[in-house]
């Protein structure tokens, strides 16, 4: 029953994102909103900041996806709408931020991580074969 209820719960929060871009925000060139849902997806929604702006139904990211389009529209290219949108929220707007000095932890913290859980790990292993030797011999 947990399973039935988990998988339900799985599927219904799909359901939101499918309709987080409403349809009065669809362009009618394919090709312009292929583009726009391709930087929507590169943009993090500062109101949730765990999902992207195509995948939010917040009315900032809503606002913020119209923008890109009327960018888009404007004919701005795909790097002139996101530095746009970085000009006027930061970098913390891409999901995916540049390596800079001051967010180059973000991106060594994962490897560190893993290295001091490696390490410990092997520290704790190696402690306990040194017990159990001392208890054998």
């Amino acid at each position: 029953m947990r399973r039935i209820i988990t998988l339900s719960l799985l599927w219904l929060s799909l359901i939101g994102a499918a309709f987080a871009v409403e349809p009065d925000e669809v362009l009618a060139d394919a090709a312009l909103e292929q583009r726009a849902r391709i930087i929507s997806r590169e943009l993090r929604c500062v109101v949730c900041q765990s999902q992207s702006i195509d995948d939010s139904n917040a009315p900032l990211a809503k606002d913020m996806r119209i923008i890109v389009r009327e960018r888009l529209v404007a004919g701005d290219s795909d790097e002139e709408v996101l530095q746009f949108l970085v000009d006027r929220y930061g970098d913390y707007v891409l999901l995916k931020p540049p390596m800079q000095e001051n967010t180059i932890f973000l991106w060594a913290a994962p490897g560190l991580i893993f290295l001091i859980a490696a390490g410990l790990a092997g520290f704790y292993l190696l402690n306990i074969k040194r017990a159990d030797d001392k208890a054998s011999g």
